[in-house]
């Protein structure tokens, strides 16, 4: 990582090294813009344009005294953009949900990011009301496990093989209501029991424990707009 963080430093005196790493980390400067304001940001929206130049002006004020370069760089995002919407004095609460960031076919893993994001942002319009309250309701649900629905895009599996390890996992939880209970009395993903009764290999286990707790809440309840970007996981059955 500080190899990664040498590269920002030498960005800042040489503008192809900077903008080969600007164009490198688009997809990161877009989560980081879409984390702050809670809904799927694009290349299209003003807040695309504004946290460029925030992570510009983080290559320019970066040295390797300050850290981790991308948390510095998300830092600046955040308070450039926070300032923005200060100056609008409005601030979007809508919030749309990529449709990948559940079910991503196997096919589909190396398809540009740009294009993914735009069709998730048109398909996320359809009843966008009623998504958005279920989003802010099971929100809450994961808050209380020590995550939010926008973690899930760093934990979600993308390969056929691990998604259907992780669906198995899901569906053995699914059909044992005790072990539901326990899950949301502990707060904690019985790894022990699961890989037991599943064989799924602990290290999925552990890396995809958010995104395997936030189906089983999604599933186990009334949330049909959330469900049915999780269908994958019941045909598992």
């Amino acid at each position: 990582m500080r190899e990664f963080d040498s590269l920002a430093v030498n960005a800042k005196t040489d503008p192809a090294v900077q903008e080969k790493l600007i164009k490198q980390n688009e997809s990161y400067i877009l989560k980081c813009a879409s984390k702050v304001c809670h809904h799927y940001i694009t290349k299209s929206d003003d807040e695309w344009s504004i946290s460029l130049y925030a992570f510009s002006q983080a290559i320019e004020s970066y040295n390797l005294d300050k850290g981790n370069f991308l948390k510095f760089a998300e830092l600046v995002i955040k308070r450039r953009l926070i300032d923005y919407a200060k100056s609008q004095k409005k601030y979007n609460s809508e919030v749309l949900v990529d449709p990948i960031l559940f079910d991503v076919p196997p096919e589909e893993e190396d398809e540009d990011v740009q294009i993914r994001m735009a069709v998730a942002e048109q398909v996320s319009k359809k009843d966008k009301g009623d998504l958005r309250l279920e989003i802010e309701a099971v929100n809450h649900i994961f808050s209380t496990y020590g995550f939010s629905f926008f973690d899930l895009s760093e934990c979600s599996p993308h390969a056929g093989k691990t998604k259907k390890a992780c669906a198995k996992a899901v569906n053995y939880a699914l059909q044992n209501p005790i072990l539901i209970n326990d899950i949301r009395t502990a707060k904690q993903l019985p790894l022990k029991i699961i890989e037991k009764n599943t064989n799924v290999p602990r290290k999925i286990l552990e890396r995809h424990r958010k995104y395997i707790i936030a189906a089983i809440e999604i599933l186990s309840n009334e949330y049909p707009n959330l469900a049915d970007y999780l269908r994958y996981i019941r045909e598992e059955r």
